[in-house]
């Protein structure tokens, strides 16, 4: 049996009010804007796609996984500038994480992660869908594993 999944990007609305700020206010805000000077390397979590060089990035801490939990977690993530937040078909993989060493981290309805795996992103369907067998599980979390960026989340289809 074939389990269906789709992953979600950030919306861009929760970063919006950002891109109004001066350094100061960004500062006060444990963020700033930088260039992009290298591509790969900086994945955009809105649109799941990497941003290209010179185009303008924010780099802001951000609560991935709010919630009442042992497990609640934030970390550093990165949004280009005049981000969309994308809107992926059920089982589409965005290119973003085909070549990267993952770390999925798949949690139940009460927040607490079940399971843990890396991944590599050529094989991260039957990954997803591995993990997704296993009924308790809700969600999923994707990080790059090297630096533990958040990715994405996946949710059933």
């Amino acid at each position: 049996m074939t389990i269906q999944f789709k992953i979600q990007g950030i919306s861009e609305s929760i970063f919006d009010h950002f891109w109004f700020m001066d350094e100061d206010t960004l500062k006060e805000n444990n963020a700033y804007i930088i260039n992009a000077d290298a591509k790969p390397g900086y994945p955009c979590r809105v649109t799941l796609d990497e941003v290209e060089v010179g185009e303008r990035v924010l780099v802001v801490p951000f609560s991935h996984h709010d919630v009442n939990s042992p497990y609640r977690a934030s970390g550093p993530i990165f949004v280009r500038e005049k981000a969309n937040q994308i809107e992926l078909e059920a089982g589409v993989i965005p290119n973003v994480l085909r070549t990267r060493l993952l770390s999925l981290r798949g949690y139940n309805a009460d927040g607490a992660m079940l399971a843990a795996q890396t991944s590599q992103g050529d094989v991260l369907t039957s990954d997803i869908q591995s993990m997704f067998s296993d009924n308790n599980i809700e969600y999923i979390h994707i990080h790059n594993a090297n630096p533990g960026c958040f990715a994405c989340s996946v949710v059933r289809a």
